[in-house]
């Protein structure tokens, strides 16, 4: 395991490069380890990789006194269970008192009047918040070249997109500048940049975290969810963030199981995929040898590995982009300069205070979403494009129900591609949205997903693969991850192994 080295005056502190929360832990127990020198570690890290622009704002001072109370509850025995987890907090995530901008000028300067319940929940377990990171405007985009901090670097290679929205949650978590990140997946949005970053992201069930505190982009399509280095950390912050909650009408009722101590995987499973999929010309030649190893891997240890066909795929990305553009249209509609945020210096009556304000302060893609979404609900079209793309999706959630009766997971590429170089699809707004043609099924039809690690590329650039479960089954999924993750590591272990020799 690697040794990082943090020097500080008159004090030097060797900290472990951490895989799991549980190591951490285990450290505070019995090493000498406390939470002021792991946040004290960490403000090094941030500080000496702010090229990355992961971090939109750092909260220093803060980080460090929360640091100290958490080690006086592990000292009286008083702890949550989230003690030594220092996590970042996508920028749509409100907590009070601190910014929140959505990567936005429409919200320069805006703070927060309270806390999102799922940020609550960690900081009710005593994970430490240190900062605010980067995103798309509004989490519309698939590179984090939309935000108007400017890109987040991908650490493995800064010439490449870390992915989006949530690029620069998943960078922080490549680069070691904090234990685990919360984003927002609306269309793949903590899958796509985990997968492009070489770290776990989920996306939980339509109803499984409470959005109250979200920023909205497409209020039926996004879920908050965890980015982390192990599926294991990403299982307990599921476990401590899902739930009922009373500020949120849409959140489900339904019992929270104990994914974390849940992560046994025990039998065979029955896995669907698409042949088609992975015979497309648009999928690199390194992801599709990747996914095809891991199908064969997973034959090779007796699960049953069939190709199936889901109808009515073709139309998801059509219908993703209606359906969330449209939704996108009316929940940004409150930002117009009256209340709170950006208000144009240059407006002369209301109208042009609405125009000016939005045109100034919204970026272009952002601009672009609004006006194909209330094209898609005007009069004359609302019939020909809204009510058909709800029609389409329930047909797709029929259809992804059928297949899960006959199922356990379907599994995919989380991409078509590794991370792209920055600048490459700016200038082409399709191609930018089919990085998401894999990951955007799961927020159609509600279902959970799930990116893990799968190799690399011949750049040495990470590749991820998908797996999707039924809606609510999140505790199996977890565990055929962790399953899945320990079987990749064994055969890397093996390869390095022969090669060596």
């Amino acid at each position: 395991m690697a040794l990082i080295i943090y020097l500080q005056p008159h004090k030097y502190f060797t900290l472990k490069e951490y895989l799991t929360l549980a190591e951490i832990q285990e450290d505070l127990r019995e090493d000498g380890l406390t939470c002021v020198k792991l946040v004290e570690h960490y403000l090094q890290k941030i500080e000496s990789s702010s090229h990355l622009n992961a971090f939109v704002e750092v909260y220093a001072d803060e980080a460090r006194s929360t640091a100290a109370v958490v080690d006086a509850k592990l000292v009286n025995g008083t702890a949550g269970r989230l003690a030594g987890m220092v996590i970042g907090i996508k920028d749509v995530l409100s907590h009070k008192g601190h910014g929140l901008q959505a990567a936005s000028q429409i919200l320069d300067s805006y703070q927060a009047p309270f806390t999102a319940t799922a940020v609550q929940r960690l900081i009710d377990e005593d994970a430490i918040i240190i900062g605010r990171q980067n995103c798309d405007e509004f989490a519309m985009g698939s590179s984090n070249e939309n935000s108007s901090f400017g890109p987040a670097l991908n650490a493995a290679d800064n010439s490449k997109v870390p992915g989006g929205s949530s690029g620069g949650s998943a960078v922080a978590v490549q680069a070691g500048l904090c234990h685990a990140s919360l984003g927002s997946d609306t269309g793949g949005s903590v899958r796509q940049p985990a997968a492009f970053c070489g770290v776990v992201g989920v996306k939980p069930s339509y109803g499984r975290i409470s959005r109250y505190g979200l920023i909205a982009y497409a209020s039926s399509f996004d879920c908050i969810g965890p980015i982390t280095k192990s599926v294991s950390d990403a299982a307990l912050l599921l476990e401590i963030m899902s739930g009922d909650d009373d500020y949120d009408s849409t959140v489900s009722t339904k019992e929270v199981p104990a994914y974390s101590a849940s992560l046994n995987w025990e039998g065979k499973a029955r896995i669907g995929y698409i042949q088609d999929t992975l015979e497309n010309e648009a999928i690199s030649v390194d992801i599709r040898q990747r996914t095809k190893a891991v199908l064969d891997r997973l034959r090779a240890e007796g699960h049953e590995v069939v190709p199936v066909e889901i109808p009515l795929l073709d139309s998801l990305l059509p219908t993703y982009y209606i359906l969330t553009t449209a939704e996108a249209s009316s929940n940004l509609s409150r930002f117009d300069g009256v209340r709170y945020g950006h208000r144009s210096a240059e407006s002369t009556d209301l109208e042009s205070m609405y125009k000016k304000t939005r045109t100034e302060a919204f970026g272009p893609e952002v601009r672009r979403r609004i006006l194909l979404g209330t094209f898609v609900l005007s009069a004359n079209y609302y019939d020909a494009y809204y009510t058909k793309a709800q029609r389409v999706r329930r047909l797709v959630r029929e259809e992804t129900n059928r297949f899960f009766e006959q199922f356990d997971f379907f599994i995919s590429p989380v991409t078509p591609t590794t991370a792209f170089t920055i600048g490459e699809k700016t200038e082409d707004p399709l191609q930018m949205y089919l990085a998401d043609v894999f990951t955007v099924q799961a927020n159609v039809v509600g279902n959970p997903a799930i990116a893990v690690p799968n190799g690399f590329d011949q750049q040495g650039m990470p590749i991820g693969i998908q797996i999707m479960a039924p809606y609510f089954g999140e505790e199996k999924m977890l565990a055929f991850a962790d399953y899945l993750t320990r079987l990749n590591q064994k055969v890397a272990k093996k390869y390095s192994e022969n090669q060596e020799v």
